[in-house]
């Protein structure tokens, strides 16, 4: 029997994390390596992820991703084992929204490039991942996904200027609770645990917000539980669960982290 301090250990455990430097990517990084992961820092901006690996030490490497490439996912997986021969943790976390758009904006392009990088080129480095899982006989995949996985946005507390939500975001992020669930089912007797986490609003910009998006942000946080927003280190401890043996019986399971937004 572990004590509980070594079930959440990650030493020796090698974690790729897309989009690495993001809103919640940095401090995702940040939790797998202050867990004792060595983390691989993964976006198509290689130069902050290098620059935030810099900070993070313990082995930390910063690599480009273009998950709307296919040769840019071999190319990291190759690069990853060729440094450290194993793959532990893959944290599926980027998103590309420069295609993002409301329904009665869309177009067929704009809906297809935004779907080839937020669940295609998921699902294919997922894939890519997944052997070299097998080999060490198993491993741990989060996806991040989002409170609008699990509901869609609540209309009436947006100001009409903020009213045109984009329809793939919700629709992208409905779906990766999909493929968390099959690649749970499909890789569970190969040692690889697949869960989500669903985090609510976190966007610190909005701290000092003024007309319609102060308007929104106080609605949000008058209308949220916990009443307020999720800060930087609340979604360190999910994703630590997840990625460690503490979780180690959980699978093809969502860890809603939205300070209760999705109860109501």
């Amino acid at each position: 029997m572990k004590n509980v301090k070594e079930l959440f250990d990650l030493t020796g455990k090698v974690a790729i994390v897309t989009g690495g430097r993001g809103l919640y990517g940095t401090s995702i990084s940040r939790g797998l390596a202050e867990a004792g992961a060595t983390v691989v820092i993964a976006s198509r901006n290689s130069e902050k992820c290098r620059e935030l690996a810099e900070e993070l030490g313990r082995g930390a490497v910063g690599l480009s991703l273009d998950l709307s490439s296919d040769a840019s996912i071999t190319k990291l997986v190759e690069d990853v084992i060729a440094r450290f021969g194993r793959i532990d943790i893959l944290v599926n976390n980027a998103v590309d929204r420069s295609n993002l758009t409301s329904l009665d904006n869309a177009t067929r392009e704009k809906l297809q490039d935004s779907v080839n990088t937020n669940l295609t080129g998921q699902l294919l480095l997922s894939q890519a991942v997944i052997p070299y899982m097998k080999v060490a006989g198993g491993g741990s995949i989060i996806n991040i996904s989002s409170m609008r996985g699990l509901d869609c946005p609540h209309f009436p507390f947006y100001p009409e200027s903020m009213r045109e939500q984009p329809v793939n975001y919700t629709t992208e992020k409905w779906a990766m609770e999909g493929m968390t669930r099959f690649m749970a089912g499909r890789y569970g007797r190969d040692g690889i645990r697949v869960n989500s986490i669903a985090p609510g609003g976190f966007n610190p910009s909005l701290a000092g917000a003024s007309g319609d998006g102060r308007k929104f942000t106080e609605t949000y946080i008058e209308n949220c539980p916990l009443g307020k927003w999720a800060g930087e280190d609340d979604i360190k401890g999910p994703v630590v669960f997840l990625a460690s043996d503490a979780s180690g019986y959980v699978t093809g399971a969502t860890l809603v982290m939205d300070g209760g937004w999705t109860i109501w």
